[in-house]
């Protein structure tokens, strides 16, 4: 199992850009999603990598991709973005009984569910309260080559949690790309995953976090 420590930074407000707020955060580790459980059948790996810290209002997390294509076609929150050029998110604060699945496309369009890993256990969250998220990216097409970012600032009133509960605690996260529906299909992820088909709804699978 993965472990990594979330630094806490100094970020005052909920607003931004992903300039500013790159900036911020150019001193924290990389970390790769490079893990293919899958390859077999989805032999296509992005390169992916990702930051990840917390301020007293909310996590952030910046992801850097580089893929053969970049697909957004969804638009509205809780649409399958999954099936888009997608970076997810999930984070249990309760020793994997329940997590938070945080999906977001290229285009900033957010999907986010809450329960257990049994399907009719878990609901998704309003459009309301995932529009509290914010999402900042950057595309860019460089020698043919296509890459983008994108920070997310996900409020802790999203998780229902604050950041003076978290100082010093462990929870359990993983970090993962995905493309269902582009023409090179491809799950990967932080933590490795040992299941036979594709599937990032198995928080037994989580690596462990620690908020500084």
């Amino acid at each position: 199992m993965k472990t990594l420590e979330i630094e806490k930074i100094g970020v005052q407000e909920l607003i931004g850009d992903y300039a500013s707020l790159a900036k911020t955060m150019s001193s924290l580790a990389w970390h790769d999603i490079n893990s293919a459980p899958w390859q077999a059948e989805f032999p296509y790996i992005p390169c992916v990598q990702f930051q990840v810290a917390y301020t007293d209002q909310a996590i952030l997390v910046h992801y850097s991709v580089q893929e053969e294509y970049v697909k957004g076609q969804y638009i509205r929150p809780n649409e399958n973005v999954w099936e888009d050029s997608c970076v997810e998110f999930f984070i249990s604060f309760d020793n994997r009984e329940t997590y938070y699945n945080v999906e977001f496309n290229v285009l900033g369009v957010g999907l986010v569910g809450y329960g257990t890993s049994v399907k009719s256990d878990r609901n998704r969250l309003s459009a309301e309260e995932i529009l509290q998220i914010n999402a900042f990216s950057s595309v860019q097409t460089i020698d043919g080559k296509k890459s983008w970012q994108q920070i997310l600032q996900i409020p802790f009133s999203v998780f229902k949690v604050n950041a003076e509960d978290l100082k010093g605690k462990q929870a359990h996260a993983n970090f993962y790309k995905c493309g269902d529906a582009l023409p090179n299909p491809h799950f990967i992820a932080w933590n490795d995953i040992d299941n036979p088909t594709p599937n990032f709804h198995l928080p037994q699978f989580f690596g462990e976090v620690s908020f500084k």
